[in-house]
């Protein structure tokens, strides 16, 4: 008996399919939580503080503060320190005043549609 090419001679055992890897299982993706958001942003705070302390560090140079007619004296760094922290208390006044007008107006529409 002659094999036609590319046949298999018989051997006894039927050809085998070939061996096909698995695909490669995809990554579970894992959702975010609000400690892990807290924990980032402790990091980035920690980070910040170690800056502002080497800012304060390097500029203790005094300098005379004058203001609403009180006048002192001072390190330079602390006093743009205070006025970094005034501001961001202006600009928290500010953005609370206006949360608290968008919640009234809320509760306003709410009771509207009631």
């Amino acid at each position: 008996m002659t094999h036609a090419q590319g046949d298999e001679p018989a051997t006894g055992t039927p050809p085998q399919p070939p061996v096909t890897e698995p695909a490669p299982a995809k990554p579970v993706k894992i959702k975010r939580t609000r400690v892990s958001g807290t924990w980032v942003a402790i990091i980035v705070a920690l980070i910040v503080l170690v800056f502002l302390l080497i800012f304060i560090l390097q500029n203790l140079d005094s300098t005379t503060v004058a203001f609403l007619g009180m006048e002192g004296s001072m390190p330079l760094a602390v006093a743009m320190l205070f006025s970094a922290i005034a501001g961001a208390v202006l600009v928290a006044l500010v953005g609370g005043a206006r949360i608290f007008q968008l919640r009234k107006a809320t509760r306003k529409a709410n009771k509207a549609l009631r």
